[in-house]
């Protein structure tokens, strides 16, 4: 059973920095592109960024340059690290795995960025 937990949510000032970390189980990890996602109140889920097992990486323009994905396929975790946060990163963001067809999602922790 493939489970996702993530961790390192919270409130923080804006122009602040947070980790997340999201640890897999029951399943394999190097292999398969992970990816962390948001979702703000009454707006749909959006990508925030992406990393193949290769290495390559997708953010879109409202992060680029502010968040970094990178992973360690020992302690299958994947992380992200946000920094100069802003309001607008406000959301529940969820730690994605991504395996042949079917997308598997952690439960989800808030980010909370205070002005």
């Amino acid at each position: 059973q493939v489970q996702l937990v993530e961790s390192g949510g919270g409130l923080v000032q804006a122009g602040g920095s947070l980790r997340l970390s999201c640890a897999a189980s029951g399943t394999s990890f190097s292999i398969y592109t992970t990816g962390w996602y948001r979702q703000a109140p009454g707006k749909q889920r959006e990508l925030v960024a992406t990393l193949t097992s290769g290495g390559s990486t997708n953010y879109p323009d409202s992060v680029k340059g502010r968040f970094t994905i990178s992973r360690d396929n020992a302690k299958k975790t994947v992380y992200l690290q946000m920094s100069s946060l802003k309001p607008e990163d406000t959301a529940v963001y969820y730690c994605n795995l991504h395996i042949m067809t079917i997308d598997y999602w952690g439960q989800g922790t808030q980010v909370t960025v205070s002005s």
